[in-house]
């Protein structure tokens, strides 16, 4: 596995490729989009620059659908142009419609942008153009960027400014100084055939340099088969790609410079970003899919925003009790959920095994609020749950990271994770983001019914803004857990133990631990040791321990060493997760694995991860598929 990984190579949601140069410039883009569709899409699209026009062909579903549709028009030219942009569209503003699907043209059709992220603004910025006679043909805020990078252009052109490469740069740079958000945009300008312009803030977007020819790409892999020369681009840079050559700029126009470096891996090793499992690369991918997840989710008044609402704040007021219901990985971030609901909102909250939840007879009313979190949306178990509390007349509210899908679709309110695809049967960034949604969601409740103030509200966001470079951090410093999990690959029981919040967090590194290494693992509430499980308990059995701040719930922690002291006693290997400056725990610890400091509710965040890598590098170490697991699929449609 290499080293040389950058943020380049570290692709989530949507892919974004572009061409400039002397061939037809179709059958290049769309085999980029073949090599990016690993990452999971639900529309794809083209815009090609032929003579006087930009054709478009884009459609919902696979990339056979754009293909078919491309095949019945090539008679028009669109085969023949040598510049191209495509996309393949992970939803987030707006379903899974070709209508919606990218990319999206100017009123005029001279200009087609394609884009990955979230635009924060958008409806701010949508209204304003609309004000201006601007009209929309999608629901998307992608549409917003095509209409703007329009209006500078003409605006460039009205004040006496030549047609050309540099004119569409800097109409590029105009257009993102008013773009709030973590975005990727490539554009194409009829009037300036032989360029392509991109620009990236917090979403990667690296150039390919050709011979004659240049690229732009989400990933390295859409362009490894035609050259391996690379340039990584910094943050807020615009770059534009001719067949001669390749110019950098910052937002302001001042010249930059972006990183230089050569592909050394085979196509199949970029698409995993250098990694050499689709799993170690989403676990590095956590810190900007929880950035993501955070995207405009604090409106100007202070406001927690969801995605989709049909239920009016007094709804929310009228709620008397929550049920959480879920399955696998997403019922122990429902787990989670629940200390931080009924912390903040102080109403009653349970959490319940979808499967099982129907099949009680739960008493639910028109009071009651029900949160489904799945992460494909199409979770049997949790769709017929879900249902089931509809017919008694409860609210339902959904937390998922697929636009478009059941789930939420049959909810009266939604909120997406945005957290892009998962390749990996394991979820890992999905778990992180269905805590992020799920402490969102407590903090809009607790908002609405009076519980907490606006800037209290804000205050947490403000700290869960600083988890991704926190987990940067984390992550940068795993060597001694894949070295532990090396050493314990011939363990025959792994058990894990925690409090509070630590439960749940037990809970899914032993999960973690079944899925992907066979081995028999178990999680515990860390004071239920003595009422049975201590028994399992011989000598060298590894315990991983997860350890609350001293400083949030200092007599939880104080609980948790006495239940360290307990086991070690009897022979266990400790294994314990810290934040870090407790230096007391140490003394109980054989393995110390220190996690930066977090307030207890957000712990999970940061605790989890360690036992996310020590469960892929053991089933590595066994010699298992890591991506695979035998028997498991990623979306269980099936009760």
């Amino acid at each position: 596995m290499t080293d040389e990984r950058t943020s380049a190579t570290l692709p989530h949601m949507c892919g974004i490729v572009g061409y400039v140069g002397n061939r037809p410039a179709v059958s290049i883009v769309l085999d980029g989009l073949r090599r990016l569709e690993y990452r999971g899409y639900d529309s794809a699209g083209i815009a090609v620059v032929d003579g006087d026009v930009v054709l478009t062909e884009k459609r919902a579903g696979k990339l056979a659908n754009l293909e078919k549709a491309l095949t019945e028009r090539a008679a028009d030219g669109i085969a023949t142009g040598c510049t191209a942009i495509g996309h393949t569209r992970w939803a987030t503003h707006g379903g899974p419609t070709d209508r919606n699907a990218h990319p999206h043209l100017s009123g005029d059709g001279r200009v087609a942008v394609i884009h990955n992220g979230i635009i924060e603004n958008f409806a701010r910025l949508r209204a304003e153009l609309e004000a201006g006679g601007a009209e929309f043909r999608s629901d998307t805020d992608t549409e917003c960027a095509a209409h703007l990078l329009a209006a500078e252009m003409r605006a460039l052109r009205e004040s006496g400014c030549a047609d050309g490469p540099q004119l569409l740069a800097e109409g590029m740079r105009r257009t993102v100084r008013r773009l709030e958000g973590a975005f990727t945009l490539l554009a194409v300008d009829v009037l300036v055939p032989d360029a392509v312009v991109g620009a990236r803030r917090n979403s990667p977007l690296v150039v390919g340099r050709g011979a004659g020819e240049n690229y732009l790409a989400s990933d390295v892999s859409a362009f490894i088969e035609h050259t391996r020369e690379a340039v990584e681009l910094g943050q807020d840079q615009v770059v534009l790609i001719t067949p001669a050559g390749i110019e950098i700029s910052d937002f302001q126009g001042n010249p930059a410079t972006g990183k230089d470096f050569h592909i050394d891996w085979d196509a199949s090793a970029a698409e995993k970003g250098g990694y050499d499992y689709f799993m170690l690369k989403e676990i590095a991918e956590q810190p900007q899919a929880i950035a993501d997840t955070l995207l405009g989710r604090l409106s100007e008044r202070g406001d927690i925003v969801l995605d989709e609402v049909r239920l009016t704040d007094q709804d929310l007021r009228d709620v008397d009790k929550v049920f959480i219901i879920a399955c696998g990985t997403a019922y122990h971030s429902g787990m989670v959920a629940k200390y931080a609901i009924e912390h903040w909102v102080r109403i009653p909250c349970e959490v319940e095994l979808a499967s099982e939840f129907r099949y009680r007879d739960p008493v639910l009313d028109r009071s009651t609020l029900v949160i489904a979190i799945s992460q494909s949306g199409e979770t049997m178990d949790t769709l017929m749950a879900l249902r089931h509390a509809k017919e008694q007349k409860a609210r339902v509210l959904a937390i998922c990271n697929t636009n478009g899908s059941t789930i939420p679709r049959e909810s009266d309110a939604v909120l997406y994770t945005h957290g892009g695809p998962e390749i990996a049967v394991a979820s890992t960034k999905a778990f992180l983001t269905q805590l992020v949604a799920c402490y969102l969601i407590g903090l809009h409740l607790a908002q609405i019914r009076g519980v907490m103030y606006a800037d209290e509200v804000a205050s947490v966001v403000s700290r869960l803004q600083t988890i991704p470079d926190q987990l940067r951090d984390l992550l940068a410093g795993m060597e001694d857990v894949r070295a532990l999990a090396r050493d314990l690959k011939t363990a025959s029981t792994v058990l894990f133990i925690g409090r509070h919040v630590g439960f749940p967090v037990a809970l899914e590194g032993a999960l973690k631990l079944k899925e992907l290494a066979y081995m028999h693992a178990e999680g515990f509430a860390a004071g239920e040791l003595k009422h049975g499980p201590i028994a399992l308990i011989d000598q060298g059995t590894p315990v991983v321990c997860v350890v609350p701040s001293p400083a949030g719930r200092g007599v939880l922690r104080d609980k948790v060493v006495s239940n360290i002291q307990e086991v070690r006693a009897r022979g266990a290997r400790t294994i314990v997760i810290a934040e870090e400056g407790d230096d007391a725990v140490a003394p109980y610890a054989d393995h110390l694995i220190l996690v930066p400091r977090t307030p207890t509710l957000l712990a999970p965040l940061m605790t989890t991860v360690p036992l996310q890598i020590l469960a892929c590098e053991i089933a590595a170490a066994r010699g298992h598929d890591v991506d695979q697991p035998r028997n498991l699929a990623k979306s269980v449609t099936v009760e």
